[in-house]
């Protein structure tokens, strides 16, 4: 979601998620470094504490905790309007995709749940995402689980959507990989920090929305 779909939306975020490390650990974590690209909100966070020499358990114990305490510090600072933050011609290939029969529109991101849905509703894109879709950091610290999160929930009890039908689309290594994982394919987006010669492990990478439009086309004719 962030640099795919968004650019520059996640400072509140991160200061939530630190906020939240202080009141549930009470330790304070302004000094790490962490690469947050691709990973979830709850695997950022064990790798802070990890770095403070906080226990494996005590990580454990207090996730629940987390990320309640992370969700309600975003609802707090989440700015009024992200709309500048879309990048461009991702919403009018929301607005393209999202009538058409044969595609469902779904999340698959380390963000929280709630934090997830309020970012996108800030930036004005969150109508394009259906609730009770997608798979995100609340469902499981393991990115590469987040695919089949998101297709049991696309399908129906017994059968979930099928892989053959399935595209992830994200913009960093890790996207890739949660797609391998889970057998899907996988499209990459070069609008995060990583270029296009970075991302060759996808089956085939755009340079923007405009050349990824390109790509969807052509698997959905």
């Amino acid at each position: 979601m962030d640099g795919t779909l968004l650019r520059r939306a996640a400072a509140e975020h991160a200061a939530a998620l630190r906020e939240a490390i202080g009141e549930v650990y009470g330790v304070e974590s302004t000094g790490t470094k962490v690469e947050a690209a691709g990973r979830t909100d709850v695997e950022i966070t064990r790798a802070i504490l990890l770095q403070l020499g906080v226990s494996a358990r005590r990580i454990d114990d207090g996730l629940a905790d987390l990320r309640v305490a992370a969700s309600e510090a975003y609802a707090r600072r989440v700015p009024a309007d992200l709309s500048s933050t879309v990048l461009p011609g991702m919403a009018d290939l929301l607005e393209e995709l999202a009538p058409r029969d044969d595609v469902l529109l779904s999340l698959v991101t380390g963000n929280l749940q709630p934090i997830a849905r309020l970012k996108l509703a800030a930036a004005g894109i969150g109508r394009f995402f259906p609730g009770g879709q997608g798979g995100f950091g609340s469902d499981s610290e393991d990115r590469t689980r987040l695919p089949a999160v998101a297709r049991a929930r696309a399908g129906t009890a017994d059968a979930p959507h099928p892989r053959e039908r399935t595209v992830v689309i994200g913009d960093t290594p890790r996207d890739i990989a949660c797609a391998r994982a889970d057998g899907v394919r996988a499209l990459a987006v070069a609008t995060g920090p990583y270029r296009v010669n970075e991302l060759g492990e996808a089956d085939a990478v755009a340079a923007d929305a405009h050349a990824l439009r390109g790509l969807i086309a052509a698997l959905l004719v």
